[in-house]
């Protein structure tokens, strides 16, 4: 007899489920959402359609299940990050979500979203996703410590503006990258998050 040690079925699923969402995750971000078909994703995973289909019921619920695991991973590398700063300034939480909106696996996350707009199937399973992924995103950054000095009412709409910039700004680096405007931008951020004159002028002579 081998002596290797036989996987339990549960292992087994979760080791299948995990090559299929790498490998539907991957083909986003290099392909598309229109090219990452059945054949592409299990052709890539190295498994059978009905492999995919025993787990995964349509195309689309596999594409939603992707966008998920994207969610899962951003949010446990942001929480890494915070937490190897210790106290972490404002510079370093917007650099890590800068860091989050240019990661390769967010491709995934913008792919579908392009796609939500002229895909109204895909589009409806979005949007409790992304309701959601949006709640866990206010819930994470009320805990920050600048969430502690804006106006309450005003904390929400904050931080999406931060991540609607950011998002915005991974975006256009793919076809016009500015990166000597980079630092200059998350450093006028971080002034006006804490309070401060937007410009800093030079003292007159």
């Amino acid at each position: 007899m081998g002596g290797g040690v036989r996987r339990t079925q549960e292992e087994r699923r979760t080791a299948t489920v995990g090559k299929l969402l790498d490998a539907t995750i991957a083909s986003l971000c290099e392909k598309g959402y229109a090219a990452t078909t059945v054949n592409e994703v299990v052709t890539r995973a190295g498994l059978s359609s009905g492999a995919l289909f025993r787990h995964f019921p349509t195309r689309l619920d596999l594409v939603v299940a992707a966008a998920d695991e994207v969610r899962r991973r951003q949010f446990e590398e942001f929480r890494t990050g915070l937490s190897s700063f210790g106290a972490a300034s404002v510079e370093h939480c917007l650099t890590l979500l800068r860091a989050a909106c240019r990661a390769p696996i967010n491709g995934a996350w913008y792919e579908l979203l392009v796609a939500a707009r002229s895909d109204p199937d895909l589009r409806e399973r979005l949007v409790p996703f992304t309701e959601r992924y949006h709640r866990e995103i206010v819930a994470l950054g009320r805990t920050l410590p600048i969430a502690g000095t804006l106006p309450p009412a005003e904390v929400d709409t904050v931080l999406f503006s931060v991540v609607l910039l950011l998002d915005g700004e991974a975006l256009s680096a793919v076809v016009h990258p500015q990166p000597e405007q980079e630092d200059l931008r998350l450093a006028l951020v971080a002034r006006l998050l804490r309070g401060e004159s937007l410009y800093r002028r030079s003292e007159a002579s």
